[in-house]
């Protein structure tokens, strides 16, 4: 008994951090996680709910590009810009093409100029020698990631990029490096990354390669970097190169199509659901529905704190996404509960109605849940052929809250039932029954 009352006495004091955490945020030194509030460090707002910046950028028809062909370069620049304001981690930017135009829509940007430097214009990536000579361009890099460890044997951790080069561009990274390398003594063994003339980086080459210069799939750009620094270089280099030059032509601020109160009001409605619910759990099923109420309170908190920590942009298909889930995690319940009544209704003792109802009722929620990840892993590959940023917050959510949701009808609610027996509340009166 003791050790029911300790046991539950803990899950309800996880319960109240996590909600804590969820609301004011927490930070132990080691880690921190933020508030779902926090706008800065937490959940990102959409274009939707905040508004944003607006840019437009028109095409530089190149002499002697055929109406097809130009057209075809339209549809290159829309899907790389597409995918650019989803490296830049914009995932709910709106990206359209209007005739011979760009049309973007950032979100959470109240400055243009901001919108502007992080998303680029044309993104024409060059890297030059010394003599600002261009010895490879944008389209030989395959890829360009950031990352932090030890890269020598001094094995002391730093934030670096990683650059992987396409097989066909690696013997003229060798011969470039190798002639870098060799200009040491003038003070000028280093190869400049730019993009559409501004300097990105100015990473220097070891004498060591003077050689045979660096031969390798894979290269590493070390320096000051912290770990903003070093992912922003990574991402404007993994960008791409457009297949022309854009203008930017028009450049606005965006007001939140919603309205400014409409996140307020929207979790405003969301807690008198959340209320109406947990009445109708109490009612119905008594102190299963308290129960089912402790387990919601636990599933909303929990999932709260990883929208936080891993920063989505929660736009109204999102919130759509996070209400679903909900409702996902409340069915669960629903159904555990009727199997639970209907093996008291066979003479089961209390104890064993709630594990066979557990058990019975398993396959269903693992059966819908499974087939709503279906769903989700459909838009997120549909996301990841066709950019179709408006889509990926509503996966992303509903995912999450599908995995959180049968988590927390599987466990916390099982060992909460439990408890309730081992405290011999044992009439079947009380369960609904």
């Amino acid at each position: 008994m003791s050790k029911s009352i300790i046991s539950f006495t803990a899950v309800i004091l996880v319960i109240v951090l996590l909600c804590y955490t969820a609301a004011f945020g927490l930070d132990l030194g080691f880690v921190k996680i933020p508030s779902v509030l926090d706008k800065e460090n937490g959940i990102k707002q959409g274009l939707d709910l905040v508004g944003g910046s607006a840019i437009t950028f028109e095409a530089e028809r190149p002499e002697g590009m055929s109406d097809d062909e130009f057209r075809d370069n339209l549809n290159i620049a829309l899907s790389m810009m597409q995918k650019r304001v989803i490296n830049l981690g914009y995932t709910e930017a709106k990206v359209q093409l209007m005739g011979e135009r760009i049309y973007v829509e950032i979100p959470s940007i109240d400055d243009p100029e901001e919108a502007v430097q992080q998303l680029g214009s044309t993104a024409q990536l060059e890297f030059r020698d010394a003599d600002g000579n261009v010895v490879m361009t944008g389209d030989e890099i395959k890829d360009a990631r950031s990352n932090f460890g030890p890269i020598d044997a001094t094995n002391i951790s730093q934030h670096y990029v990683v650059l992987t080069l396409k097989p066909e561009a690696v013997e003229k990274f060798a011969a470039m490096t190798k002639a870098a390398a060799n200009r040491a003594a003038e003070g000028k063994n280093y190869i400049g990354i730019y993009m559409d003339g501004k300097e990105l980086s100015i990473p220097a080459v070891g004498s060591e390669y003077a050689e045979t210069g660096i031969v390798s799939e894979e290269v590493i750009i070390s320096g000051n970097f912290d770990a903003d620094s070093a992912l922003t270089l990574a991402e404007l280099i993994s960008a791409g190169q457009l297949p022309f030059s854009l203008q930017q032509t028009e450049l606005r601020s965006v007001g939140p199509q919603l309205g400014e109160k409409s996140l307020e009001t929207s979790l405003f409605a969301g807690l008198i659901g959340i209320i109406l619910i947990a009445v109708l759990m109490i009612v119905v099923y008594r102190l299963p529905g308290v129960v089912a109420t402790f387990s919601l309170i636990f599933y909303i908190a929990l999932d709260c704190i990883i929208l936080a920590v891993t920063r989505m942009n929660l736009t109204l298909p999102g919130i759509a996404g996070v209400i679903l889930s909900i409702g996902m995690a409340v069915d669960a319940n629903v159904i555990i509960f009727e199997r639970i009544k209907e093996e008291l209704k066979l003479g089961k003792t209390l104890k064993s109605a709630i594990d066979m109802g557990f058990h019975r009722a398993f396959t269903a929620i693992l059966d819908s849940n499974i087939t709503t990840l279906i769903a989700v892993l459909v838009l997120l590959i549909a996301n990841h052929m066709y950019s179709i940023g408006t889509i990926i917050g509503f996966a992303k959510t509903l995912g999450i809250g599908v995995i959180v949701s049968m988590f927390t009808a599987l466990t916390v609610t099982h060992f909460l039932l439990n408890r309730l027996v081992d405290f011999k509340i044992r009439n079947v009166k009380f369960y609904g029954a």
